[in-house]
Protein backbone atom coordinates (compact mmCIF):
# COMPACT_ATOMS: atom_id res chain seq x y z
CA UNK A 1 0.00 0.00 0.00
CA UNK A 2 1.39 3.41 -0.85
CA UNK A 3 2.14 5.72 1.73
CA UNK A 4 2.39 8.78 -0.37
CA UNK A 5 1.15 12.03 1.06
CA UNK A 6 -0.20 14.77 -0.69
CA UNK A 7 2.79 17.45 0.30
CA UNK A 8 5.37 14.68 -1.23
CA UNK A 9 2.90 14.46 -4.84
CA UNK A 10 2.75 17.87 -4.54
CA UNK A 11 6.57 18.06 -4.44
CA UNK A 12 6.79 16.05 -7.30
CA UNK A 13 4.37 17.48 -9.52
CA UNK A 14 6.51 20.78 -9.33
CA UNK A 15 8.61 19.15 -9.97
CA UNK A 16 7.39 17.54 -13.13
CA UNK A 17 5.77 20.93 -14.06
CA UNK A 18 9.91 22.51 -14.27
CA UNK A 19 10.52 19.86 -16.83
CA UNK A 20 12.66 17.86 -14.57
CA UNK A 21 13.91 14.41 -15.51
CA UNK A 22 16.10 13.39 -13.12
CA UNK A 23 16.62 13.45 -9.48
CA UNK A 24 19.75 12.29 -8.36
CA UNK A 25 20.60 11.24 -4.72
CA UNK A 26 20.23 8.98 -1.65
CA UNK A 27 16.74 8.59 0.44
CA UNK A 28 16.60 9.35 4.28
CA UNK A 29 14.31 8.47 7.21
CA UNK A 30 12.72 12.13 6.77
CA UNK A 31 12.84 12.10 3.02
CA UNK A 32 10.69 8.66 2.36
CA UNK A 33 7.46 10.43 1.27
CA UNK A 34 8.94 12.25 -1.20
CA UNK A 35 10.93 9.20 -2.82
CA UNK A 36 8.22 6.72 -2.56
CA UNK A 37 5.97 9.78 -4.28
CA UNK A 38 8.64 9.66 -7.28
CA UNK A 39 7.63 5.84 -7.87
CA UNK A 40 4.35 7.45 -10.02
CA UNK A 41 6.23 9.76 -11.65
CA UNK A 42 8.17 10.27 -14.82
CA UNK A 43 10.99 11.95 -13.33
CA UNK A 44 13.65 8.91 -12.77
CA UNK A 45 15.62 8.51 -9.54
CA UNK A 46 19.29 7.81 -9.69
CA UNK A 47 20.39 5.93 -6.35
CA UNK A 48 23.89 7.00 -5.72
CA UNK A 49 26.83 5.96 -3.69
CA UNK A 50 27.30 9.70 -1.95
CA UNK A 51 25.64 12.85 -2.04
CA UNK A 52 28.90 14.58 -3.30
CA UNK A 53 28.12 12.65 -6.22
CA UNK A 54 24.58 13.28 -6.47
CA UNK A 55 25.92 16.87 -6.65
CA UNK A 56 28.60 16.48 -9.35
CA UNK A 57 25.73 14.59 -11.35
CA UNK A 58 23.34 17.44 -11.14
CA UNK A 59 25.69 20.00 -12.25
CA UNK A 60 27.14 18.43 -15.38
CA UNK A 61 23.69 17.67 -16.27
CA UNK A 62 22.36 21.29 -15.50
CA UNK A 63 25.59 22.52 -17.43
CA UNK A 64 24.93 20.71 -20.70
CA UNK A 65 21.24 21.08 -21.20
CA UNK A 66 20.79 24.78 -19.64
CA UNK A 67 18.14 23.19 -17.09
CA UNK A 68 18.86 22.91 -13.45
CA UNK A 69 20.07 19.64 -12.06
CA UNK A 70 18.53 18.23 -9.04
CA UNK A 71 20.39 16.49 -6.27
CA UNK A 72 18.44 15.36 -3.44
CA UNK A 73 19.39 14.16 0.06
CA UNK A 74 18.11 13.52 3.83
CA UNK A 75 18.64 16.37 6.47
CA UNK A 76 21.95 16.65 8.53
CA UNK A 77 25.39 14.85 7.06
CA UNK A 78 23.40 13.97 3.93
CA UNK A 79 22.88 17.31 3.19
CA UNK A 80 26.09 18.59 3.84
CA UNK A 81 27.69 16.39 1.63
CA UNK A 82 25.93 17.86 -0.96
CA UNK A 83 27.70 21.73 -0.39
CA UNK A 84 31.19 20.87 -2.52
CA UNK A 85 29.22 19.94 -6.04
CA UNK A 86 26.78 22.53 -4.70
CA UNK A 87 29.84 25.01 -4.43
CA UNK A 88 31.02 24.25 -7.42
CA UNK A 89 28.13 24.57 -9.43
CA UNK A 90 27.51 28.13 -8.28
CA UNK A 91 31.06 29.25 -9.11
CA UNK A 92 30.99 27.56 -12.52
CA UNK A 93 27.72 29.14 -13.36
CA UNK A 94 25.17 26.29 -13.71
CA UNK A 95 21.68 25.67 -12.45
CA UNK A 96 21.52 23.05 -9.73
CA UNK A 97 18.28 22.69 -7.24
CA UNK A 98 19.27 20.97 -4.28
CA UNK A 99 16.46 20.10 -2.17
CA UNK A 100 17.17 18.17 1.04
CA UNK A 101 14.90 17.23 4.27
CA UNK A 102 15.20 19.03 7.55
CA UNK A 103 13.77 18.23 11.07
CA UNK A 104 10.24 19.17 11.86
CA UNK A 105 8.82 22.36 12.74
CA UNK A 106 7.95 20.97 16.14
CA UNK A 107 11.69 21.11 16.84
CA UNK A 108 13.75 23.03 14.67
CA UNK A 109 13.87 25.68 17.02
CA UNK A 110 15.57 24.06 19.87
CA UNK A 111 18.61 21.52 20.54
CA UNK A 112 17.81 17.98 19.21
CA UNK A 113 19.14 15.16 17.38
CA UNK A 114 20.82 15.95 14.07
CA UNK A 115 19.49 19.77 14.27
CA UNK A 116 22.41 21.65 12.21
CA UNK A 117 21.24 25.08 10.33
CA UNK A 118 21.33 23.85 6.85
CA UNK A 119 19.64 27.14 4.97
CA UNK A 120 22.57 28.84 6.64
CA UNK A 121 25.48 26.51 5.78
CA UNK A 122 24.10 26.63 2.13
CA UNK A 123 23.50 30.21 2.03
CA UNK A 124 27.42 31.03 1.01
CA UNK A 125 27.61 29.03 -1.48
CA UNK A 126 24.00 29.40 -3.90
CA UNK A 127 22.08 32.27 -5.20
CA UNK A 128 19.01 31.39 -3.06
CA UNK A 129 18.16 29.06 0.08
CA UNK A 130 15.63 28.58 2.19
CA UNK A 131 13.50 26.77 4.04
CA UNK A 132 9.84 25.48 3.17
CA UNK A 133 7.79 26.65 6.16
CA UNK A 134 4.23 25.24 5.02
CA UNK A 135 3.77 22.48 2.31
CA UNK A 136 1.45 25.14 1.12
CA UNK A 137 4.19 27.44 -0.26
CA UNK A 138 5.74 24.40 -2.09
CA UNK A 139 4.77 25.45 -5.47
CA UNK A 140 5.97 29.30 -5.08
CA UNK A 141 9.40 28.18 -3.74
CA UNK A 142 10.16 25.43 -6.20
CA UNK A 143 9.39 27.79 -8.85
CA UNK A 144 11.37 30.65 -7.83
CA UNK A 145 14.40 28.18 -6.96
CA UNK A 146 14.51 26.91 -10.61
CA UNK A 147 13.64 30.34 -11.58
CA UNK A 148 17.00 31.83 -9.68
CA UNK A 149 18.72 28.70 -10.52
CA UNK A 150 18.41 29.23 -14.34
CA UNK A 151 18.60 32.94 -14.85
CA UNK A 152 21.50 34.49 -16.15
CA UNK A 153 23.82 33.90 -14.32
CA UNK A 154 23.13 30.57 -13.00
CA UNK A 155 24.16 28.99 -10.30
CA UNK A 156 22.84 26.37 -7.60
CA UNK A 157 19.87 26.90 -4.71
CA UNK A 158 19.16 25.52 -1.77
CA UNK A 159 15.46 24.05 -0.68
CA UNK A 160 15.18 22.39 2.70
CA UNK A 161 11.82 20.97 3.07
CA UNK A 162 11.27 19.83 7.40
CA UNK A 163 9.70 15.87 8.06
CA UNK A 164 6.49 17.84 8.80
CA UNK A 165 6.45 19.85 6.25
CA UNK A 166 6.68 16.60 3.82
CA UNK A 167 4.40 14.50 5.43
CA UNK A 168 1.29 17.27 5.61
CA UNK A 169 -1.69 17.38 3.89
CA UNK A 170 -2.38 20.10 1.19
CA UNK A 171 -5.46 21.03 -0.88
CA UNK A 172 -5.95 18.97 -3.45
CA UNK A 173 -6.40 22.08 -6.07
CA UNK A 174 -3.44 23.01 -4.88
CA UNK A 175 -1.27 23.17 -8.42
CA UNK A 176 2.47 24.00 -9.25
CA UNK A 177 3.22 27.42 -10.98
CA UNK A 178 2.96 28.13 -14.38
CA UNK A 179 6.88 28.01 -15.45
CA UNK A 180 7.77 31.66 -16.91
CA UNK A 181 10.45 32.38 -19.77
CA UNK A 182 12.95 34.88 -19.19
CA UNK A 183 13.80 36.45 -22.57
CA UNK A 184 17.18 37.95 -23.26
CA UNK A 185 17.16 41.39 -23.12
CA UNK A 186 18.17 43.41 -26.49
CA UNK A 187 21.61 44.88 -26.51
CA UNK A 188 21.84 49.32 -25.85
CA UNK A 189 22.11 50.52 -29.10
CA UNK A 190 24.22 53.56 -27.54
CA UNK A 191 26.72 51.07 -25.71
CA UNK A 192 27.09 49.08 -29.31
CA UNK A 193 27.99 52.64 -30.82
CA UNK A 194 30.90 53.19 -27.70
CA UNK A 195 31.88 49.65 -28.44
CA UNK A 196 32.41 50.28 -32.63
CA UNK A 197 34.40 53.34 -31.88
CA UNK A 198 36.65 51.71 -29.68
CA UNK A 199 37.03 48.99 -32.13
CA UNK A 200 37.29 51.19 -34.82
CA UNK A 201 40.90 53.34 -33.31
CA UNK A 202 41.87 49.63 -32.11
CA UNK A 203 45.31 49.07 -33.38
CA UNK A 204 45.76 44.73 -32.09
CA UNK A 205 42.51 43.67 -30.66
CA UNK A 206 42.12 40.05 -29.52
CA UNK A 207 38.81 38.41 -28.03
CA UNK A 208 38.49 36.39 -25.16
CA UNK A 209 35.20 33.57 -24.92
CA UNK A 210 34.55 32.30 -21.50
CA UNK A 211 31.64 29.86 -20.26
CA UNK A 212 29.15 32.43 -20.50
CA UNK A 213 29.29 32.64 -24.21
CA UNK A 214 28.79 28.92 -24.31
CA UNK A 215 25.92 28.67 -22.13
CA UNK A 216 24.20 31.48 -24.36
CA UNK A 217 24.80 29.04 -27.35
CA UNK A 218 27.03 32.34 -29.05
CA UNK A 219 29.30 29.95 -31.38
CA UNK A 220 27.68 30.75 -34.47
CA UNK A 221 27.69 34.45 -33.57
CA UNK A 222 31.00 34.50 -32.40
CA UNK A 223 32.38 32.53 -35.39
CA UNK A 224 30.62 35.36 -37.81
CA UNK A 225 32.02 38.54 -35.73
CA UNK A 226 35.23 37.06 -35.82
CA UNK A 227 35.18 36.12 -39.36
CA UNK A 228 33.55 39.35 -39.96
CA UNK A 229 36.30 41.35 -38.79
CA UNK A 230 38.92 39.52 -39.01
CA UNK A 231 39.94 39.13 -34.91
CA UNK A 232 41.76 36.35 -33.59
CA UNK A 233 39.72 34.45 -30.73
CA UNK A 234 40.99 32.77 -27.28
CA UNK A 235 38.91 30.89 -24.73
CA UNK A 236 39.11 29.69 -21.01
CA UNK A 237 39.12 26.57 -20.04
CA UNK A 238 35.23 27.01 -19.22
CA UNK A 239 34.69 28.32 -22.93
CA UNK A 240 36.50 25.86 -24.92
CA UNK A 241 34.81 24.62 -28.07
CA UNK A 242 32.57 27.99 -28.20
CA UNK A 243 34.89 28.82 -31.03
CA UNK A 244 36.56 25.87 -33.29
CA UNK A 245 40.10 25.61 -32.65
CA UNK A 246 39.78 24.32 -36.11
CA UNK A 247 39.23 27.29 -37.39
CA UNK A 248 42.22 29.52 -39.12
CA UNK A 249 41.18 32.63 -36.32
CA UNK A 250 41.78 30.68 -32.96
CA UNK A 251 44.32 31.14 -30.57
CA UNK A 252 43.27 28.29 -28.32
CA UNK A 253 42.67 28.25 -24.37
CA UNK A 254 44.18 30.28 -21.78
CA UNK A 255 43.89 29.79 -18.33
CA UNK A 256 47.78 27.65 -18.03
CA UNK A 257 49.39 28.28 -15.01
CA UNK A 258 52.52 29.70 -16.40
CA UNK A 259 52.85 32.02 -19.63
CA UNK A 260 51.51 29.86 -22.41
CA UNK A 261 51.78 30.74 -26.60
CA UNK A 262 48.23 32.18 -26.43
CA UNK A 263 49.46 34.90 -24.35
CA UNK A 264 51.57 36.24 -26.42
CA UNK A 265 48.46 37.32 -28.46
CA UNK A 266 47.26 38.94 -25.29
CA UNK A 267 50.70 40.76 -24.54
CA UNK A 268 50.88 42.49 -28.04
CA UNK A 269 47.14 43.45 -28.11
CA UNK A 270 45.64 46.95 -26.95
CA UNK A 271 41.56 46.57 -27.05
CA UNK A 272 40.49 42.98 -25.59
CA UNK A 273 36.62 41.76 -26.57
CA UNK A 274 35.30 39.57 -23.71
CA UNK A 275 32.53 37.62 -24.59
CA UNK A 276 30.85 35.80 -21.66
CA UNK A 277 33.99 36.19 -19.61
CA UNK A 278 33.47 35.99 -16.07
CA UNK A 279 36.72 37.20 -14.01
CA UNK A 280 36.53 33.36 -11.88
CA UNK A 281 37.53 31.27 -15.29
CA UNK A 282 41.08 32.94 -15.20
CA UNK A 283 42.74 36.18 -13.58
CA UNK A 284 42.62 39.00 -15.18
CA UNK A 285 45.73 40.25 -14.41
CA UNK A 286 47.59 37.03 -16.63
CA UNK A 287 46.59 38.24 -19.43
CA UNK A 288 46.14 42.79 -18.77
CA UNK A 289 49.13 42.98 -16.27
CA UNK A 290 49.61 46.62 -16.85
CA UNK A 291 45.82 47.05 -16.37
CA UNK A 292 46.45 49.50 -19.51
CA UNK A 293 44.06 47.43 -22.36
CA UNK A 294 40.62 48.74 -23.47
CA UNK A 295 38.38 46.18 -22.98
CA UNK A 296 34.62 45.79 -23.80
CA UNK A 297 32.77 43.69 -21.86
CA UNK A 298 29.64 41.87 -23.85
CA UNK A 299 27.51 39.79 -21.51
CA UNK A 300 23.87 39.32 -19.90
CA UNK A 301 25.02 41.15 -16.71
CA UNK A 302 27.96 43.71 -15.81
CA UNK A 303 31.27 42.73 -15.23
CA UNK A 304 33.12 42.02 -11.66
CA UNK A 305 35.22 44.90 -10.61
CA UNK A 306 39.01 44.20 -10.50
CA UNK A 307 41.88 46.62 -11.08
CA UNK A 308 43.10 44.50 -13.93
CA UNK A 309 39.51 44.59 -15.72
CA UNK A 310 38.70 48.26 -15.99
CA UNK A 311 35.77 48.19 -18.48
CA UNK A 312 35.56 50.61 -21.41
CA UNK A 313 32.65 49.59 -22.42
CA UNK A 314 29.95 47.17 -21.36
CA UNK A 315 27.22 45.80 -23.60
CA UNK A 316 24.30 43.95 -21.63
CA UNK A 317 21.94 41.74 -23.45
CA UNK A 318 21.78 38.76 -26.07
CA UNK A 319 25.07 37.51 -26.44
CA UNK A 320 24.15 36.63 -30.20
CA UNK A 321 22.37 39.72 -30.50
CA UNK A 322 25.24 42.20 -29.14
CA UNK A 323 27.82 40.17 -31.61
CA UNK A 324 25.89 40.67 -34.76
CA UNK A 325 25.01 44.25 -34.02
CA UNK A 326 28.95 45.21 -32.81
CA UNK A 327 30.04 43.53 -36.10
CA UNK A 328 27.34 45.12 -38.37
CA UNK A 329 28.75 48.54 -36.86
CA UNK A 330 32.53 48.36 -37.08
CA UNK A 331 33.47 49.06 -41.02
CA UNK A 332 37.26 48.20 -40.90
CA UNK A 333 38.75 44.86 -40.81
CA UNK A 334 42.04 43.07 -39.06
CA UNK A 335 44.78 40.47 -39.74
CA UNK A 336 43.56 37.81 -36.82
CA UNK A 337 44.64 35.05 -39.16
CA UNK A 338 48.62 36.05 -39.16
CA UNK A 339 48.60 37.58 -35.80
CA UNK A 340 47.86 34.14 -34.13
CA UNK A 341 49.46 31.54 -37.09
CA UNK A 342 52.91 31.19 -35.17
CA UNK A 343 50.67 30.18 -32.04
CA UNK A 344 48.58 27.76 -33.30
CA UNK A 345 51.66 26.25 -35.34
CA UNK A 346 53.03 25.81 -32.09
CA UNK A 347 50.44 24.16 -30.44
CA UNK A 348 49.90 21.91 -33.24
CA UNK A 349 54.01 21.05 -32.98
CA UNK A 350 53.52 19.94 -29.81
CA UNK A 351 50.81 17.00 -30.53
CA UNK A 352 52.78 16.11 -33.28
CA UNK A 353 55.34 15.17 -30.79
CA UNK A 354 52.99 13.67 -28.62
CA UNK A 355 51.72 11.27 -31.31
CA UNK A 356 55.18 10.43 -32.33
CA UNK A 357 56.16 9.64 -28.47
CA UNK A 358 56.09 5.93 -27.88
CA UNK A 359 57.77 6.65 -24.20
CA UNK A 360 56.47 4.23 -21.92
CA UNK A 361 55.37 5.14 -19.07
CA UNK A 362 53.36 7.61 -21.34
CA UNK A 363 53.97 11.25 -21.64
CA UNK A 364 50.96 13.17 -21.45
CA UNK A 365 50.87 15.08 -24.79
CA UNK A 366 50.64 11.26 -26.11
CA UNK A 367 47.46 10.54 -24.12
CA UNK A 368 46.25 13.76 -25.01
CA UNK A 369 46.72 13.27 -28.70
CA UNK A 370 45.38 9.72 -28.56
CA UNK A 371 42.01 10.73 -26.53
CA UNK A 372 41.36 12.97 -29.46
CA UNK A 373 41.95 10.35 -31.82
CA UNK A 374 39.91 8.15 -30.42
CA UNK A 375 37.02 10.68 -29.40
CA UNK A 376 34.49 12.40 -32.05
CA UNK A 377 34.30 15.69 -32.67
CA UNK A 378 30.87 15.80 -30.65
CA UNK A 379 31.99 13.83 -28.12
CA UNK A 380 32.34 14.51 -24.37
CA UNK A 381 35.49 14.30 -22.33
CA UNK A 382 35.61 15.34 -18.64
CA UNK A 383 38.90 16.39 -17.74
CA UNK A 384 39.38 15.89 -13.73
CA UNK A 385 41.01 18.81 -11.73
CA UNK A 386 44.66 17.77 -11.29
CA UNK A 387 47.59 17.71 -13.89
CA UNK A 388 45.41 16.40 -16.09
CA UNK A 389 43.01 19.40 -16.29
CA UNK A 390 46.26 21.32 -17.30
CA UNK A 391 47.41 18.84 -20.43
CA UNK A 392 43.82 18.40 -21.61
CA UNK A 393 42.21 22.26 -21.21
CA UNK A 394 45.40 24.05 -22.50
CA UNK A 395 46.12 20.70 -25.63
CA UNK A 396 43.17 18.91 -26.34
CA UNK A 397 41.49 20.39 -29.77
CA UNK A 398 37.70 20.80 -29.21
CA UNK A 399 35.41 21.68 -32.06
CA UNK A 400 31.74 22.43 -29.84
CA UNK A 401 30.93 23.90 -26.84
CA UNK A 402 30.89 21.96 -23.51
CA UNK A 403 32.58 18.89 -25.39
CA UNK A 404 35.68 18.89 -23.07
CA UNK A 405 34.16 19.98 -19.41
CA UNK A 406 36.47 21.12 -16.50
CA UNK A 407 36.13 22.85 -13.02
CA UNK A 408 37.41 26.03 -13.41
CA UNK A 409 35.75 28.31 -10.90
CA UNK A 410 35.82 25.87 -7.95
CA UNK A 411 38.15 23.49 -9.54
CA UNK A 412 37.31 20.05 -7.47
CA UNK A 413 38.84 17.11 -7.35
CA UNK A 414 36.95 14.74 -7.64
CA UNK A 415 33.76 15.41 -10.16
CA UNK A 416 34.50 13.82 -13.52
CA UNK A 417 32.96 10.04 -13.18
CA UNK A 418 29.96 11.39 -11.51
CA UNK A 419 29.68 13.66 -13.36
CA UNK A 420 30.27 11.72 -16.60
CA UNK A 421 26.59 9.58 -15.49
CA UNK A 422 25.51 13.25 -15.70
CA UNK A 423 26.49 13.84 -18.74
CA UNK A 424 25.80 10.66 -20.31
CA UNK A 425 21.84 11.17 -19.27
CA UNK A 426 22.22 14.99 -21.04
CA UNK A 427 23.31 12.97 -23.97
CA UNK A 428 23.33 9.32 -24.32
CA UNK A 429 23.44 9.87 -28.32
CA UNK A 430 27.59 10.75 -27.32
CA UNK A 431 30.34 8.88 -26.02
CA UNK A 432 31.27 10.19 -22.69
CA UNK A 433 34.82 9.99 -20.81
CA UNK A 434 36.07 10.68 -17.71
CA UNK A 435 39.60 11.61 -17.89
CA UNK A 436 40.99 11.71 -14.08
CA UNK A 437 44.02 11.06 -12.08
CA UNK A 438 44.09 8.14 -9.71
CA UNK A 439 43.99 10.48 -6.65
CA UNK A 440 40.74 12.68 -8.07
CA UNK A 441 39.26 8.95 -9.23
CA UNK A 442 39.77 7.40 -5.75
CA UNK A 443 37.60 10.55 -4.28
CA UNK A 444 34.34 9.23 -5.88
CA UNK A 445 34.74 6.43 -7.75
CA UNK A 446 31.57 4.59 -6.28
CA UNK A 447 30.08 6.17 -8.51
CA UNK A 448 30.85 3.20 -11.02
CA UNK A 449 28.36 1.02 -8.92
CA UNK A 450 25.68 3.36 -9.74
CA UNK A 451 26.56 3.42 -13.87
CA UNK A 452 26.94 0.03 -14.03
CA UNK A 453 23.40 -0.93 -12.07
CA UNK A 454 21.30 2.33 -13.73
CA UNK A 455 22.90 1.08 -17.02
CA UNK A 456 24.85 4.30 -18.00
CA UNK A 457 27.30 3.51 -20.06
CA UNK A 458 30.70 5.47 -19.42
CA UNK A 459 34.60 5.33 -19.94
CA UNK A 460 36.90 5.94 -17.32
CA UNK A 461 40.49 6.73 -18.37
CA UNK A 462 42.85 6.97 -15.38
CA UNK A 463 46.16 8.83 -15.71
CA UNK A 464 48.38 6.68 -13.24
CA UNK A 465 51.10 8.55 -11.08
CA UNK A 466 50.66 7.10 -7.91
CA UNK A 467 50.82 10.67 -6.44
CA UNK A 468 48.82 14.25 -6.43
CA UNK A 469 50.53 15.29 -9.47
CA UNK A 470 49.69 18.55 -10.41
CA UNK A 471 50.63 20.10 -6.39
CA UNK A 472 53.90 17.66 -7.26
CA UNK A 473 54.34 19.61 -9.88
CA UNK A 474 53.40 23.79 -8.16
CA UNK A 475 56.04 22.10 -5.30
CA UNK A 476 58.61 21.63 -7.68
CA UNK A 477 58.37 24.59 -9.06
CA UNK A 478 58.45 26.55 -6.19
CA UNK A 479 60.41 24.57 -3.71
CA UNK A 480 62.74 22.90 -6.16
CA UNK A 481 61.42 19.34 -4.07
CA UNK A 482 58.30 18.10 -3.13
CA UNK A 483 56.76 15.98 0.04
CA UNK A 484 53.91 14.02 1.29
CA UNK A 485 51.91 13.72 -2.65
CA UNK A 486 52.85 9.95 -3.07
CA UNK A 487 50.44 7.23 -2.31
CA UNK A 488 49.76 3.82 -3.84
CA UNK A 489 46.73 2.60 -5.74
CA UNK A 490 44.77 -0.42 -5.74
CA UNK A 491 44.82 -2.58 -9.04
CA UNK A 492 41.92 -0.85 -10.73
CA UNK A 493 41.51 -3.30 -13.05
CA UNK A 494 40.06 -6.06 -10.67
CA UNK A 495 38.39 -2.66 -8.78
CA UNK A 496 36.83 -1.52 -11.74
CA UNK A 497 35.67 -5.62 -12.47
CA UNK A 498 34.51 -5.68 -8.49
CA UNK A 499 31.72 -3.68 -9.54
CA UNK A 500 30.75 -5.21 -12.59
CA UNK A 501 32.50 -2.79 -14.96
CA UNK A 502 35.45 -3.84 -17.46
CA UNK A 503 38.82 -3.33 -16.64
CA UNK A 504 41.62 -2.07 -19.03
CA UNK A 505 45.53 -2.05 -18.76
CA UNK A 506 47.80 -0.06 -21.35
CA UNK A 507 50.79 -1.84 -21.21
CA UNK A 508 53.08 -0.13 -23.72
CA UNK A 509 52.23 3.33 -25.72
CA UNK A 510 50.88 1.58 -28.36
CA UNK A 511 48.23 0.03 -26.62
CA UNK A 512 46.74 2.96 -25.53
CA UNK A 513 44.59 3.93 -28.58
CA UNK A 514 43.19 1.08 -29.83
CA UNK A 515 42.40 0.12 -26.13
CA UNK A 516 40.38 3.14 -25.48
CA UNK A 517 38.69 2.44 -28.82
CA UNK A 518 37.55 -0.81 -27.72
CA UNK A 519 36.43 0.80 -23.90
CA UNK A 520 34.85 3.41 -25.72
CA UNK A 521 32.76 0.79 -28.27
CA UNK A 522 31.89 -1.11 -24.63
CA UNK A 523 28.27 -1.01 -24.07
CA UNK A 524 28.41 -1.14 -20.42
CA UNK A 525 30.66 0.81 -18.08
CA UNK A 526 34.53 0.49 -18.40
CA UNK A 527 37.71 1.59 -17.52
CA UNK A 528 41.01 2.27 -18.59
CA UNK A 529 43.90 2.78 -16.48
CA UNK A 530 47.14 4.27 -18.00
CA UNK A 531 50.77 4.83 -16.38
CA UNK A 532 51.98 8.45 -16.86
CA UNK A 533 55.32 10.18 -16.69
CA UNK A 534 54.70 13.56 -15.55
CA UNK A 535 58.19 14.48 -15.81
CA UNK A 536 56.99 16.15 -18.54
CA UNK A 537 55.34 18.76 -16.51
CA UNK A 538 58.57 20.17 -15.62
CA UNK A 539 60.03 20.00 -19.17
CA UNK A 540 57.03 22.32 -19.82
CA UNK A 541 56.82 25.64 -17.91
CA UNK A 542 60.85 25.51 -17.72
CA UNK A 543 60.51 25.47 -21.74
CA UNK A 544 57.68 27.98 -21.41
CA UNK A 545 59.61 30.38 -19.20
CA UNK A 546 62.15 30.44 -21.72
CA UNK A 547 59.61 31.58 -24.46
CA UNK A 548 60.16 35.41 -25.70
CA UNK A 549 57.42 36.79 -27.73
CA UNK A 550 55.45 38.26 -29.38
CA UNK A 551 55.80 36.18 -32.64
Amino acid sequence: MSTQTDAARLLVRTLEAEGVEYVFGIPGEENIHFVDALNDSPIRYILVRHEQGAAFMAEIYGRLTGKAGVASATLGPGAINLQLGVADATTNSVPVVAISAQVGLDRIYKESHQIVDLVSLFRPITKWSELAPTAEALPEMVRKAFKVAQTERPGAVYLAIPEDVEDAPVDPALRPLKVDVVRPQEPSPAQIARAADVLARARRPIVLAGHGAARARASDALVHFAETLGLPVATTFNGKGVFPDDHRLALGAVGFMRHDYVNFGFDSADVLISVGYELQEFDPVKINPDADKKIIHIHHGPAEVDDHYPVEVGVQGDLSRSLRLLAESVHRRFDGAAEGQRIREMMRAELDQGRADDAFPLSPRRIVSDIREAMGRHDLVLADTGAVKMWMARMYPTYEPNTLLVSNGLSSMGFAVPGALGAKLAHPEHRVLAATGDGAFLMNSQELETAVRENIPITVLIWDDSAYGLIEWKMDLDLGRSSHVKFRNPDFVQYAESFGARGYRVESAGDLLPTLRKALSDEGVSVVTVPVDYSHNLELTRKLGELTGPF
